[in-house]
């Protein structure tokens, strides 16, 4: 059982959270051409071993994390909020 520390509401049961895919992802401009989406969205490697990943707190805050998590021995190594806004209150402690 993989345990999560969500920021926002305290370590949870991996089954509170959706997987949202790759992290490391950089998404083409909407305008891109058909080629660079095709690349974005189905040439992925598999990783063995650290991976970014977002999730989101389906069962929880709702919110999107970014966790770097080992794929093989799903130890988590950090987790913070996608969302720069909810990062910089996180990181302001208000």
């Amino acid at each position: 059982m993989i345990r999560i520390n969500c920021p926002f509401c305290g370590e949870r049961d991996h089954s509170e959270f959706g997987y949202g895919g790759d992290g490391s992802i950089e998404y083409p401009a909407l305008d891109a051409p058909a080629e660079a989406w095709h690349d974005a969205v189905f040439l992925r490697e598999n990783i063995r071993g650290r991976q970014l990943e977002t999730w989101q707190h389906v069962n929880g805050c709702r919110q999107w994390l970014l966790i770097e998590r080992d794929t093989v021995t799903h130890e988590i190594h950090s987790i913070q909020a996608c969302h720069p806004g909810a990062r910089a209150v996180l990181e302001s402690g208000q």
